[in-house]
């Protein structure tokens, strides 16, 4: 896809952001409808086509060195900078979110923000022009934003951030593990030792560390949400040791509910299918398989972080206090989990 357009990522999210209103207007759907027993329903929420919502393979395959940025890829993905509607579910809340510069994290971020929470998030420094976004987003809210950059792979880090995000939170009650290293490595052969390490590091290493720093800071009435994947139950050949990393966490989830429920501490997850992330883009995909991510999902397309942004609101919130040791899919349609 040529860059010479100089398409700014305002541009792109406002474009978007029309032809999604265009859609509902298209298909009939007003601000008020009128109901069957001739009472206003509120309908203020767009209502739209799943396939058609957002844009579909083939995607620019424009590759980047890892960890990638979202600001740099066209289009833009949508983290729900513009959509995202908040309504107070997490007010006074404190989350700590990995990876929360971009992809699922950031709409994490957006979405905790809006809905009345204090955000740390905490990425690789590389990461910085996506994280200042997310900073400006989480203040436009009236919320703080603490920004922790750093290594995962690295045990101090993990005890560390966790420090900082108390001491710049004032305390903490939601912590999200969402950050993930993967690369597609069409045999065994080709996965080096040191790879391995970091992708074992950075999924499995990274969330015991921070996890078992942070159960001492959190009250009752708190939650724990670990991105897993599709990968966990139905794994790609290319993803041998992401893949598994994905249903350890998987399993984790349900170990670890068991054992924080009597402290009053809630554990769950999410499970995307693919997802428009610089994950995919910088090294997680080959170029072959990210020019058509998503094709072959029932919706045809990819997903996009704003997506799953109300599954982790909803797993945070106080009113799903029975929700605890379940995974939630996005999956476009392949059934999984």
């Amino acid at each position: 896809m040529s860059m010479d357009a100089k398409v700014s990522r305002r541009d792109v999210m406002a474009k978007l952001g029309v032809g999604i209103a265009g859609a509902a207007v298209g298909a009939g759907t007003s601000a008020e409808a009128q109901t069957g027993n001739g009472l206003k329903a509120n309908t203020s929420a767009p209502f739209v086509d799943p396939t058609t919502k957002y844009p579909k393979p083939p995607y620019d395959t424009t590759q980047q060195p890892w960890p990638g940025l979202a600001s740099k890829m066209m289009p833009p993905p949508d983290h729900g900078e513009t959509s995202y509607k908040g309504s107070g579910r997490l007010m006074g809340r404190k989350a700590l979110i990995t990876g929360g510069d971009s992809g699922m994290g950031r709409a994490a971020a957006i979405a905790y923000a809006r809905e009345g929470a204090d955000v740390a998030i905490v990425y690789y420094p590389s990461e910085e022009p996506d994280a200042k976004e997310v900073e400006q987003l989480v203040h436009a809210e009236g919320r703080k934003c603490v920004k922790i950059p750093g290594d995962l792979r690295n045990e101090k880090f993990c005890v560390e951030l966790v420090e900082k995000a108390v001491a710049g939170l004032g305390g903490l009650d939601i912590l999200v593990s969402n950050a993930a290293r993967q690369t597609q490595s069409p045999m065994i052969t080709d996965i080096t030792s040191e790879l391995f390490d970091t992708i074992m590091k950075t999924n499995i290493y990274a969330p015991f560390w921070m996890i078992r720093a942070a159960v001492a800071h959190l009250p009752p009435g708190s939650a724990i949400i670990a991105t897993t994947s599709e990968q966990a139950y139905d794994p790609l050949p290319e993803l041998y040791a992401y893949a598994q990393t994905k249903a350890a966490t998987m399993n984790f989830v349900k170990s670890l509910a068991k054992m924080l429920g009597p402290k009053g501490i809630r554990v769950n997850g999410v499970a995307p299918g693919p997802i428009y992330t610089p994950l995919q883009i910088s090294g997680g995909a080959t170029v072959e398989h990210f020019q058509n991510f998503g094709a072959d999902y029932p919706l045809k397309r990819a997903g996009q972080p704003a997506e799953l942004a109300s599954i982790y609101v909803q797993l945070a919130a106080n009113d799903a206090s029975y929700t605890t040791g379940n995974v939630y899919g996005a999956g476009g349609g392949k059934g999984q989990p």
